[in-house]
């Protein structure tokens, strides 16, 4: 009979230790948790940006740019005339769409809903009617065109749409046609009006009107590639006038069926196709498939695919590989700098990843070390230590990827695995490998860890010097080819140069310590030497915890500093854009009195009136320049205030009306004008000029010559511009001011301009990612910090239980402790700011944040997006670690003293 209690199981051991220290497991889990998600957020965050950024790319260029523009001459005088009459018929031109479009490959998706197609002429027809609108008596013109399903695109606001009778061919000579409201209003056209033009070789053709009709989606492709169907435009007339002429062009929608008229008119028409892309489905992954398929279209096999299938002569053109290049220009210039904080954020969780681990081991020292003693081995314990760490780290690793997927859904899957499973694989192996190496062999107490004691050894050196290496390699890569051609070497510069220092002043620690050690044994109080005896023997002053410290502190001044300057090239470039706060141009003269009346707008604190003249003939190259008529005392004042051309206004006031007018020139008009004095007529006036002062800038003109003179020598003539200063002027205020001035009249704000340069989601979200990234840094700086300080905890607890017992009050307590944590702390703090200092210099000839910092095409700023020290991302993380680790520090102190010293002072106690 088997005995009571034989063959019962032994408790499993992860059970056992699960239930033994919840407190750790939970704080491992949550550790690993939002490690994971960050890991696996990252990658999925950048992927989410760089696809909105392309789509955007792309749905922003407008239409006209981004569509897939196929076009073929009409069929040849050899074909018969009813062959090219059945050509252009709906039923054939809907068989050759269809053959077109299976020529498109796929990577180039079609939107079929805005895509178009049909016969259209492709230079305006001259109209002959005199009740036209013609307002310099130049004859309206209109583009003609017989467009695919018109009647899904639009909707009838009077009349019908236009039909056929019969079949139409080149001899008819009355169709009708459809406008659009716009296009009615502005030609004066009404439903049943007639629009005649000259048919070739004679005669001419009449198109009926028989409704109007507005677009059901006025900004798609299929009414924005050619505009003028949608909205007339008044154009210029080309030639050397002046004022040069203007002219109304519209368009004219023919029925289905009716293009075969246009063969008779001298608008050389052509078949057309506009084919939109979809924007949706883009991924920045795809990229090189969608360029390679816009060249195989443009130039390459499907070019000759399309022209067996229309005829010879077709062509296709679009801007989508310009659109496509720009924006691979700007993720070049992005993603280096973005792996810049992912690289440095990646570093210290890593570190704080293996300092939860040995503190793990720290604490269960004597446990591994009685198992040791027992005969245990190390695989055992590894595989013991694995397991349990792996029931905790990877159901929170999972988790973390869930949460991570579920925030940002839109994304690739397998870089996010990728990052949670590192995260989990580190968290598992981080305590066994740590507990292997601690116990190689059986030990019963371990040895001192003095900072002051301890002597690196070979091995130690060789990684170091490794380590200084690349960083010295990294940075100058990084100076000699800018983050354009970056590599990870190079985006991991920044992270490099903090663990060198954190090397360095591992091995300068102790000399301060050893110096200051001896003055402070001759004070009278014992806390000062104790501080600095407990400092020098504290394994807190490792270089684990420093690395850390050293390596969060530079990427966040590395981060704040790129941040600073994303902002203050944003500022500049809205200013350089603006030249004041607020900029109102006229269409041509400004009403007077209106510079009076924006001074009133709530919010303005100055007015500068400017009169611009472009076409000015200066003495030299021939070339005009333009010429700025301000008034002295205001402009001056404007350029001071924006820093922009500075100048002193007495330059600009000549002494007698006799003397030359001073003017302020651009250094390229200076060398046409010379020294001497000049005749010049500026705005119907002739002055003579010379040159008071020569500057690169002005305001109103930052790029470019200029020249600038006071208004009073042009008459005191009206400005058509006006300068508005005032940081907190109401802009809805002062458009309502100017409009009922002058309609036409443009109002532009700087704060709008400078909200411009961050629209793109491709700068708005790697600026988000980039302040997550310094901001999760931090956090784990902090978290360093408090694991160093914590796996001391115990033993100083002891010590100050023992030096109670002594006499030492608890003031004193309290300050032994502050004072222990601020050698490491202050060393971190300082080496911290000096580093992210150091490496701010050293990296910002070779960082280029233009890509990151301006979203709008051309935009710049003065003296180019450069990366500048912040002095805030400097000094406010330093002074947060010295902070933090002094309070902490008291606060053990106060919990210390509330718990008592009975439970501290154990026999046999180690510590």
């Amino acid at each position: 009979m088997r005995a009571r209690g034989v063959g019962r199981a032994v408790a499993p051991w992860v059970r056992t230790r699960l239930r033994t220290a919840p407190g750790g497991a939970a704080a491992l889990a949550v550790l690993v948790l939002l490690t994971a998600c960050l890991a696996a957020a990252f990658p999925r965050a950048v992927d989410t940006y760089e696809d909105d950024g392309l789509r955007s790319a792309v749905a922003s260029a407008g239409p006209d740019r981004s569509a897939l523009r196929v076009s073929a001459p009409p069929p040849g005088v050899l074909t018969a005339p009813a062959e090219r009459d059945r050509i252009l018929r709906p039923a054939s031109l809907a068989g050759l769409d269809r053959d077109v479009r299976a020529r498109i490959p796929a990577e180039l998706a079609v939107d079929r809903a805005q895509s178009s197609y049909g016969f259209h002429t492709t230079e305006p027809l001259e109209t002959l009617d005199s009740w036209l609108p013609r307002p310099y008596g130049l004859p309206a013109k209109v583009t003609v065109t017989d467009q695919s399903d018109l009647a899904r695109h639009a909707k009838v606001v009077a009349g019908r749409l236009p039909r056929t009778n019969g079949q139409v061919s080149a001899a008819t000579r009355e169709v009708e046609a459809a406008v659009t409201p716009e296009t009615a209003k502005s030609l004066h056209i009404e439903v049943g009006s007639v629009v005649h033009s000259q048919a070739v070789p004679s005669g001419t053709v009449a198109f009926r009107i028989t409704g109007f009709v507005r677009p059901l989606r006025p900004s798609g492709s299929y009414w924005s590639v050619n505009p003028v169907l949608r909205t007339p435009e008044l154009d210029l007339k080309p030639g050397n006038d002046p004022v040069p002429p203007k002219f109304w062009q519209g368009g004219l929608l023919l029925a289905p069926g009716a293009a075969p008229v246009l063969q008779s008119t001298p608008g050389n028409p052509e078949l057309y196709w506009n084919l939109a892309p979809v924007s949706t489905h883009l991924t920045a992954r795809r990229l090189a498939a969608l360029t390679s398929a816009v060249a195989y279209v443009e130039g390459g096999p499907g070019l000759l695919k399309l022209r067996d299938t229309v005829d010879d002569a077709t062509e296709a053109s679009t801007d989508l590989d310009d659109i496509l290049h720009t924006y691979t220009l700007t993720r070049s210039t992005i993603g280096p700098v973005i792996a810049v904080a992912a690289f440095g954020t990646g570093t210290v969780a890593a570190v704080v990843l293996l300092m939860a681990g040995g503190l793990a081991t720290s604490r269960r020292r004597a446990e591994l070390s009685l198992l040791r003693s027992r005969g245990a081995s190390l695989r055992g314990i590894a595989g013991r230590l694995c397991a349990e760490t792996a029931v905790v780290a990877l159901p929170a690793a999972a988790l973390g990827l869930g949460v991570a997927v579920l925030a940002l859904p839109d994304a690739r899957l397998w870089p996010a695995l990728t990052g949670a499973g590192a995260v989990a694989v580190a968290a598992c192996l981080t305590l066994p490998l740590r507990a292997v190496v601690a116990h190689r062999r059986p030990q019963l107490n371990a040895g001192r860890d003095d900072v002051v004691r301890a002597r690196p050894s070979r091995r130690r050196t060789v990684a170091e010097l490794t380590l200084l290496v690349l960083a010295v390699g990294a940075v100058v890569a990084l100076r000699r080819r800018g983050t354009g051609g970056a590599d990870e070497l190079v985006s991991a510069a920044p992270v490099l140069v903090g663990v060198v220092a954190a090397l360095v002043l591992v091995r300068l620690y102790p000399l301060p310590l050893r110096l200051l050690a001896g003055p402070a044994g001759r004070l009278r109080g014992p806390v000062g030497f104790l501080s600095l005896a407990r400092a020098g023997r504290s394994s807190a002053g490792g270089a684990l915890p420093l690395l850390a410290l050293l390596t969060a502190l530079t990427t966040a001044a590395f981060g704040g500093s790129v941040l600073a300057g994303i902002a203050h090239a944003r500022d500049q470039a809205a200013l350089l854009s603006t030249g004041a706060d607020a900029r109102v141009t006229g269409e041509g003269l400004l009403p007077g009195g209106l510079a009076a009346k924006v001074a009133a707008v709530p919010g303005v604190r100055s007015v500068a009136p400017v009169r611009i003249e472009y076409d000015v003939a200066v003495p030299g190259d021939g070339k005009p320049v333009p010429v700025l008529g301000v008034t002295p005392d205001a402009y001056a004042a404007l350029a001071r205030s924006t820093g922009i051309g500075p100048f002193r206004a007495d330059l600009l006031k000549r002494p007698d009306r006799s003397a030359p007018l001073p003017v302020i020139v651009s250094p390229g008009t200076a060398a046409r004008l010379g020294t001497r004095p000049r005749e010049l007529v500026v705005a119907g006036h002739h002055i003579t000029v010379r040159v008071a002062a020569v500057d690169r800038r002005t305001p109103v003109l930052p790029d470019g010559d200029f020249m600038v003179l006071d208004l009073a020598g042009l008459g005191r003539r009206v400005p058509t511009t006006l300068m508005v200063s005032g940081p907190s002027l109401d802009a809805k205020a002062l458009r309502s001011v100017v409009r009922t001035a002058q309609e036409q009249a443009y109002v532009q704000v700087r704060t709008e301009v400078r909200a411009k340069y961050s629209d793109s989601p491709m700068q708005s979200g790697a600026s988000r990612i980039y302040r997550a990234a310094v901001g999760a840094g931090a956090g784990y700086a902090a978290l360093a910090l408090l694991l160093s300080l914590l796996r001391t905890a115990p033993e100083r607890a002891a010590l100050l239980a023992r030096l109670r017992t002594m006499g030492l009050t608890r003031g004193q307590g309290r300050r032994l402790l502050v004072l222990e944590a601020l050698p490491h702390a202050l060393l971190a703090a300082a080496g911290g700011a000096l580093t992210g200092w150091a490496s701010v210099r050293l990296l910002a000839a070779g960082v280029d944040l233009s890509g990151l910092a301006l979203a709008s095409d051309g935009a710049s700023a003065a003296g180019g997006v450069q990366l500048r020290a912040d002095v805030w991302s400097l000094v406010l993380p330093a002074a947060g670690v010295v902070l933090l680790a002094a309070g902490v520090a008291a606060s053990q102190a106060w919990w210390t003293g509330r718990k008592g010293s009975i439970s501290e002072l154990r026999a046999g106690d180690a510590r």
